[in-house]
């Protein structure tokens, strides 16, 4: 399903193929720290279901501890980060950050991951499915 989304001041908009069954909410201390919240949700595209319509934004490559890097794409602007995908070439399924979305009320969570990393206060998330990290 196509949605739109952009970032908070309006120089980054977008279009992206988005599956509503692959949106979830990430406990790792990773998306705490990059979100600056207790998680982050993440609705998945389709393989370069993901196509920028205007601006572009700065992009920050963080490497996990698995030595796996990632983009972090934000706004230069205002700061809202827009998506994270992987770096080179090929297919990417980029994730979304949900907030930036116009419809994101349409995506609620199905999954959580890196549970063991929910913060203590932080309540279950209803019907989302835990899924190991």
């Amino acid at each position: 399903m196509k949605h739109t989304g952009g970032c908070h001041c309006g120089r980054i908009e977008y279009e992206a193929e988005i599956d509503p069954e692959d949106v979830i909410i990430c406990h790792c201390t990773d998306c705490q720290t990059l979100s600056g919240s207790a998680y982050r949700t993440v609705a998945f595209t389709a393989p370069d279901g993901f196509t920028l319509t205007k601006g572009h934004p700065t992009v920050y490559v963080k490497v996990a501890d698995s030595g796996r890097e990632r983009q972090q794409a934000f706004c230069p602007t205002c700061g809202s980060p827009i998506f994270a995908a992987p770096v080179g070439e090929g297919p990417k399924v980029y994730g979304i950050r949900v907030g930036t979305l116009h419809a994101r009320t349409a995506l609620p969570p199905k999954k959580e991951y890196y549970c063991d990393s929910r913060l203590d206060w932080l309540p279950e998330m209803g019907d989302a499915a835990d899924m190991p990290g």
